[in-house]
């Protein structure tokens, strides 16, 4: 139940029998501020002109006419011009029911809407890094997310598998590889390509500044240097489909889908579907060749295609090389075109750093002027870059912190704390590795998701693994508690409810978080309609904050009073219930014993 809709109607029908007709948009609740008494807070300035009374003697008679017409409402006190309303404890025991009777907590009915989310979109010249993580992890969330709230959803990745980029690997490997390969390297497949591709920026720039040494200007040296015209020309002939070229970028490529792949399995996303830049590029030309011939586009001296985005506030934009060959936004257009035409998608989603917001605004536009309405349900969520605190990464340069050596780092490190801690104390030896993973991934995509994905983040792995505070293995660790708490009833035989009777009294802190569970569902739409996985994983936070408080101030076990024990135990229960839910969405796993 939403309370704040569920009080609204309530309001609304006492407002009615006070004053008469009122409109719906004037009644303003919210949450009641921590230093007042109440649940939720009824502004009651609006209806001054209808009351004739000052704002204090008609929050009182608004009040008083809720006590005896609602019996929901226990009792009321009035703040200058503001109306809290308290809510009787029957009522939250009521909602403590009411969630543990739902076996979907969270969800919304279906929607009938398809919606398309693509993420990762990963080159294949280099293996995935601290970048790519974040990528991947609010994707995969965002996706959840919106299952939950009732839509089909289909997660797909874009392999940028070909393209001057591509190349410069390529090159690289038959120049300086010498026939080495991930077997011989014991390498895996996408570090191979990716230490060639940081091979050719080093022989890259040494030939600039060869060629400027010998008086040529540094922006023609960069256009003339020997080695990127053997790059361009090996694209020129891969496009051309020239049998040597062709069969060496499926070995390299398929080298990195292997290791792809298995990074994948290690951070827990997966697709539905795998898109291909070398299969959608010549239906973006087709559609390039479309614009051209509807006058929509057009081409420059040199055979290039463009657009003329003047006029949109913009400038022109190349959407077909001069020698033929596409460029990003080609085969964007291809992609997008044979999407939404076999899924009939209501919405496409593209998960992807806010470097390429121009680039989106463009492709929506191009769309548009080619006549696709549907280009108005693109959606572009724009996320900020990963920044650690030595500063940006720089893939050419090989200084970006890799996925599978951060992976590892964190496995390794939440090993030895949690060792040193004892939390791994009684596991065996496999347990203990399980874990470890758990809190290792657990640490990593927490620290990452619980931030806004329009933020810009500082990574630091160090404070990521601590089990305090709001971090992904304090919340594990509050799981594991309940868990080992509900263990041990059961082992003892101690009962817990199914149902608590309303007429059972909750302390504060029992009406806190049952409060707090009943907020749940609200998180999720709204972390569904924002597209923020950052409003879980903060919610999730605020959750085990105050089941710890309430641990630590009453005794659940130890408590004399069966009833109130056994409702403890429920209570209990469906915070841990809740909190794997939310880690769930976030596509975080929770252990059972720690």
């Amino acid at each position: 139940m939403n309370i704040e809709k569920f009080l609204q109607e309530k309001v609304l029908g006492t407002l009615v029998s006070l004053y008469g007709e009122i409109d719906p948009g004037q009644v303003q609740l919210q949450k009641t501020r921590k230093e007042f008494e109440g649940d939720m807070t009824l502004v009651v300035f609006p209806f001054l002109k209808l009351s004739r009374k000052k704002p204090e003697e008609t929050a009182t008679e608004i009040g008083e006419r809720l006590l005896a017409e609602v019996p929901e409402v226990s009792s009321y006190n009035v703040v200058k011009g503001f109306l809290n309303i308290v809510l009787s404890p029957a009522f939250w025991i009521e909602r403590l029911n009411a969630i543990a009777a739902d076996p979907r907590p969270g969800r919304s009915t279906e929607t009938g809407r398809t919606i398309m989310v693509e993420y990762s979109s990963p080159n294949t010249n280099k293996p995935l890094h601290l970048g790519h993580i974040r990528n991947n992890l609010l994707g995969y969330s965002v996706a959840r997310i919106l299952e939950a709230v009732g839509n089909r959803v289909v997660k797909v990745n874009l392999v940028n598998d070909r393209g001057i980029h591509i190349c410069k690997s390529m090159l690289a490997w038959q120049k300086f590889g010498g026939g080495e390969t991930p077997e011989s390297t014991g390498m895996k497949g996408d570090h191979l390509v990716g230490k060639y591709y940081v091979e050719f920026d080093k022989a890259y720039k040494a030939q600039i500044r060869e060629l400027v040494a010998g008086g040529m200007g540094e922006e023609e040296a960069k256009k003339e240097a020997p080695i990127l015209k053997e790059a361009q020309e090996m694209l020129r002939r891969w496009e051309a489909k020239d049998p040597e070229v062709y069969a060496l970028w499926e070995t390299m490529n398929g080298w990195v889908y292997a290791g792809f792949d298995q990074t994948y399995k290690e951070l827990g996303v997966s697709f539905d579907r795998v898109y291909h830049e070398s299969e959608t590029y010549l239906l973006g030309k087709s559609l390039v060749q479309r614009g051209l011939d509807a006058g929509v586009f057009f081409r420059k001296e040199d055979g290039s295609a463009w657009i003329d985005l003047t006029a949109d506030g913009l400038d022109q934009k190349l959407l077909l090389r001069g020698d033929g060959t596409s460029v990003y936004i080609t085969q964007d257009l291809g992609t997008a075109y044979e999407r939404f035409s076999e899924y009939s998608l209501d919405d496409h989603i593209y998960v992807v750093g806010n470097e390429q917001n121009y680039h989106f605004q463009v492709l929506k536009l191009v769309l548009k002027k080619l006549g696709f309405d549907w280009a108005d349900h693109i959606y572009h969520l724009s996320y900020g870059m990963v920044e650690l605190p030595e500063g940006k990464m720089k893939s050419r340069e090989g200084t970006v912190v890799d996925a599978d050596d951060l992976i590892r780092d964190m496995v390794r490190t939440a090993r030895d704390i949690s060792r040193e801690m004892g939390k791994l104390d009684g596991c065996t030896p496999e347990e203990a590795e399980k874990v470890s993973w758990m809190v290792g991934l657990g640490a990593l995509k927490y620290f990452i998701l619980k931030v806004d994905p329009k933020k810009t983040m500082l990574f630091d792995p160090r404070e990521s693994i601590d089990f305090n505070g709001n971090t992904g293995p304090f919340i594990q660790y509050t799981h594991a508690r309940i868990k080992s708490v509900l263990r041990k009833a059961a082992e003892t035989g101690i009962r817990k409810a199914d149902r608590v009777d309303p007429a059972l009294p909750l302390v504060p802190k029992e009406q806190e978080l049952v409060k707090t569970l009943t907020d749940y569902p609200v998180v999720v739409a709204q972390a569904g309609e924002t597209m923020s996985p950052a409003l879980i994983a903060n919610y999730v936070y605020e959750l085990v904050k105050a089941y710890n408080q309430f641990y630590h101030d009453h005794s659940i076990l130890g408590e004399a009073n069966e009833d109130v024990r056994a409702a403890r135990l429920l209570l209990s229960e469906q915070v841990a219930r809740i909190v794997a839910d939310g880690m769930g969405l976030l596509g975080i796993e929770v252990p059972e014993r720690m």
